[in-house]
């Protein structure tokens, strides 16, 4: 028992980065979960004697268990996919800090960053998640999704060439200034303050869960002016950080309506991600938001 007890405590030291990796290759929540549970269950059975780094064990079994999470949601295995739904958000407080969801989102991994991540092939998105966003060498990336050291490095390149333009501003108060002012001129349905808010290349995806419906470029979004200004009437809203970034929870009549998440770029607001599917809504934790 004191053995069994000592190598459950050794996992719980490691769970908040393994369900952190998880959440970055998956992009949901849920699944996340699943794959940290299944990496305890490989550990429970597996004679650990020898291994000198456990934490790099357990990422290497997290990895190894979520790329096969991702090919099984592939036709094509690895062949990237069009993206037809939103990943799961984390939102928080603004004021009220949340250990645990912001060692989830220490680096700021946006809903927009998410989406490109869930068009890349499997093998390019645990290969740049696990060297950029965590440091682990080529050579240890390498075996987990059976490629050469150097093949491993040129998937990653291909991953980081793909989510340019996908990080937001680092500076929350900065963005925040940028989506109340994007809030004003939605109430007023100012068409010509939208435009001078987003960037020419904006992207806006709205997922009420059926097909994701997707529109770009500012003219185009700034045209949806009216949805914006009865949005911004009809809901109470509330300031929250989504995925790390500015946005917005939505109720209508007490109850959660969407989650907005923008990426604010150089004071231009340069994706708009609205998740607004009500079943995938009320499995997600929005007490920090609303109480």
């Amino acid at each position: 028992m004191h053995d069994e007890q000592l190598l459950a405590d050794r996992f719980e030291a490691h769970r908040t980065h393994l369900r952190a990796v998880a959440y970055r290759i998956l992009g949901s929540l849920t699944e996340a979960d699943d794959a940290v549970q299944e990496a305890w269950f490989r550990l429970a059975r597996t004679d650990t004697t020898d291994v000198a780094n456990i934490g790099g064990w357990l990422t290497t079994v997290v990895g190894r268990v979520c790329l096969d999470m991702l090919r099984t949601r592939r036709t094509r295995h690895e062949e990237p996919l069009e993206v037809e739904h939103l990943p799961d958000p984390v939102i928080v407080s603004e004021t009220t800090p949340d250990p645990e969801h912001e060692a989830l989102l220490a680096d700021s991994v946006g809903l927009a960053l998410l989406v490109v991540l869930d068009s890349l092939s499997p093998a390019e998105r645990l290969a740049f998640v696990l060297h950029d966003m965590f440091a682990m060498p080529y050579d240890q990336i390498a075996p987990i999704v059976d490629r050469a050291p150097q093949t491993t490095k040129k998937l990653a390149s291909q991953a980081r060439r793909r989510i340019q333009g996908a990080t937001p501003d680092p500076d929350l108060p900065r963005q925040r200034r940028v989506v109340d002012a994007f809030l004003t001129a939605a109430r007023g349905g100012d068409f010509d303050e939208l435009l001078r808010l987003l960037d020419p290349d904006v992207v806006l995806r709205a997922d009420a869960g059926e097909a994701m419906r997707v529109i770009r470029g500012g003219t185009a979004v700034a045209g949806q002016a009216e949805t914006f200004r009865r949005m911004a009437t009809v809901c109470t809203i509330h300031p929250a950080v989504v995925n790390g970034g500015a946005g917005l929870v939505n109720t209508l009549d007490g109850s959660p309506f969407s989650v907005i998440g923008f990426t604010v770029t150089a004071d231009r607001i340069t994706a708009i991600d609205i998740f607004s599917d009500q079943r995938r809504l009320t499995g997600l934790d929005l007490s920090a938001v609303l109480g």
